[in-house]
């Protein structure tokens, strides 16, 4: 017998591309990564060079496949999802990569999220109502760019883009478009009033696919650059939310994933697309019998770093542990100290754009320690807010499965099984989205009889279970965090009224990820 046969994951990333080549046993053969930056030329403005990213993509596929020296069976596509960019009819970029952390369609997302089709046009798509979606981001470009948004043929995604230019064909995935706002997810198609509320037609965007949809060849520049054959076959893949699940091997029913990078998410697997009564959560495609609920926040690593910026900048660079162990003096709870986590805003689950940070609780007696446990508490407590959507929109959670930098910290882990009150698994490696592109990839191409086997190749390698009376003290003081929200919102909203008279807001520390 021959070796196994390897199938390429290519992670299109928001900082970066990654490409990682599996075998069908589940093994890790080579890797390799290249970055690009996410320029921020206005306040709220997100964008990226989509012709940087292609070149990246390029160039991360030429060196795993330089550095595996044996036969590629195929590569599989994952994505960042919500990426909105113009093509002219020759497939030129008529704008930058518009990303998800782009907020300029506040404004717009706000209206449509107040109007009284805002909640029917989430539960039809799946897409919350939030500037983080391509819907409003059209909305925002018929508005303010009228010329612009006239003279655009196509309006694609990042992969779609990259797609286009490998393969010439001009498709985008179900799961990619369940995060539009603009396909149905109950029937697999383009929603004829999200289309007529962003002013485009079906024509101005690329044919739905399944994300098992194989395309069967590379031009023959795409060969020559990659070093690949021209009959190498693509499959379209999907987004990077639900490929992480399966990458995760939390692919049945009652199984989470929970990812803390720079920003954080929660999902968990489904059979049948929907959303929850009170639009709490979103929900995207990963093949047609496979789904995943759940949501997103902003605020994950980005506050750990801004509290290393704000409040211990003398700890110099790469001082992570430093200041977890300034975390780790103050006790569970910060002693009464609440943070609203809020520094990009905030996702999930209450989807706007309006609400900012805030400390509340501050007493004379509280110093460092409290501040950053409090923000590592309050990144947690947002996830444990999201769990409890996923759970009230009518699913089942029997595991929690986490993953992302957060992971190397002991007291990061130890606080999220406890804020969440049940145990969290953490598998071996993280490859998440890349591991889940590779074997979509294999299941498309025939070389394993299911995605299924993603639960039993992902090996765990801690178990941490929540501390009973810290878990008891993240239960009593869940409500008062949830409650905050809704209190501030009238001062959130002042603030954005205010904010044209006030000094320009300092930038952010890093750009989020």
């Amino acid at each position: 017998m021959g070796d196994p046969a390897v199938v390429v994951g290519v992670d299109i990333g928001t900082t970066s591309s990654k490409a990682v080549a599996f075998d069908t046993d589940g093994r890790q053969l080579a890797s390799h990564s290249i970055g690009y930056p996410l320029e921020e030329p206005h306040p709220g403005w997100a964008e990226q060079d989509p012709d940087l990213i292609h070149q990246a993509v390029l160039g991360v596929i030429r060196a795993v496949v330089d550095e595996l020296g044996r036969p590629v069976a195929g590569l599989s596509f994952s994505t960042a999802m919500h990426s909105l960019i113009g093509l002219d009819a020759d497939g030129n970029p008529l704008t930058p990569s518009i990303t998800w952390a782009d907020s300029r369609a506040s404004a717009q997302a706000e209206r449509l999220r107040a109007a009284p089709s805002g909640l029917a046009l989430h539960r039809r798509t799946g897409t919350p109502v939030h500037p983080m979606a391509p819907l409003p981001k059209l909305v925002w470009f018929a508005e303010q760019e009228p010329k612009l948004h006239e003279r655009v043929a196509h309006w694609v995604g990042i992969k779609d883009l990259v797609l286009r230019r490998l393969a010439e064909a001009l498709v985008t995935d179900h799961s990619v478009a369940s995060a539009t706002g603009l396909m149905d997810i109950h029937r697999l198609a383009w929603d004829t009033e999200a289309l007529r509320v962003a002013g485009i037609t079906e024509e101005q965007l690329p044919q739905l696919v399944p994300t098992t949809h194989v395309l069967p060849g590379l031009t023959a520049d795409a060969a020559r650059a990659t070093g690949l054959p021209a009959d190498t076959p693509l499959v379209v893949g999907a987004g990077d939310g639900p490929l992480a699940n399966l990458g995760l091997g939390a692919v049945r029913p009652g199984v989470v994933a929970c990812s803390i990078g720079t920003s954080g998410a929660m999902r968990v697997m489904v059979e049948r697309p929907g959303v929850d009564p009170l639009g709490g959560v979103f929900c995207y495609a990963l093949t047609e019998d496979r789904w995943v609920v759940g949501g997103a926040i902003n605020n994950g690593g980005i506050v750990l770093q801004w509290a290393h910026d704000a409040l211990a900048p003398e700890l110099g660079e790469d001082a992570e542990e430093e200041l977890l162990g300034l975390a780790a003096r103050a006790p569970v709870g910060s002693g009464g100290l609440i943070m609203l986590p809020y520094l990009l805003s905030e996702r999930a689950p209450h989807w706007s754009a309006l609400p900012r940070g805030a400390y509340i609780g501050l007493t004379h007696g509280h110093g460092r320690p409290h501040l950053v446990r409090a923000a590592l508490e309050g990144v947690c407590q947002q996830l444990a807010l999201v769990l409890a959507s996923v759970r009230a929109a009518g699913n089942e959670v029997r595991e929690v499965r986490a993953s992302g930098g957060f992971a190397r910290s002991p007291l990061w882990r130890q606080i999220l099984a406890d804020a969440l009150g049940m145990p969290v698994r953490f598998p071996a490696g993280h490859e998440g989205s890349g591991f889940g592109a590779a074997l979509l990839g294999m299941q498309a191409l025939g070389l394993i009889e299911s995605v299924e086997v993603a639960a039993d190749l992902v090996r765990i390698e801690e178990t941490v279970h929540p501390d009973p009376a810290a878990a008891a003290t993240y239960a009593a003081l869940l409500p008062l965090f949830s409650e905050l929200y809704d209190a501030l919102v009238p001062t959130f909203a002042s603030l954005r009224r205010l904010a044209p008279s006030l000094p320009p807001e300092p930038p952010p520390t890093a750009p989020p990820k």
